[in-house]
């Protein structure tokens, strides 16, 4: 099973990954199936501010089933213009989490109606 690890720390909501996720599917305007939600700004006791930029799939995302079937990236991973979005099998995505904070691992789940 594959998933996509995010290194939040390195995003810059260019939101490079909606626009590609939404052209590669045709997801309508107001639809999403990658999102950049924010975490932030707000002040930390040690004075520091916190302002993170989070990708999120959506349950329309299905990890670009017809692009990874060829052996490309999913879209979203192709056109991250900050490089901080990785697909990948989850047991080797894990190993990679475990070494640095401020990521997330996403197991999309295939949207059903």
């Amino acid at each position: 099973m594959n998933g996509l690890l995010i290194d939040y720390e390195y995003c810059t909501n260019c939101q490079s990954c909606e626009v590609a996720c939404k052209e590669e599917h045709k997801i309508p305007v107001g639809q999403w199936g990658i999102r950049v939600l924010t975490d932030g700004p707000w002040e930390c006791s040690d004075g520091k501010f916190n302002l993170y930029y989070i990708p999120f799939p959506t349950r329309l995302c299905d990890l670009c089933a017809e692009r990874t079937a060829k052996g490309k990236q999913p879209s979203c991973v192709h056109h991250c213009l900050a490089g901080c979005m990785q697909y990948g099998s989850i047991e080797d995505l894990a190993k990679e989490l475990a070494e640095k904070p401020n990521q997330v691992l996403f197991v999309p789940e295939p949207y059903s109606y």
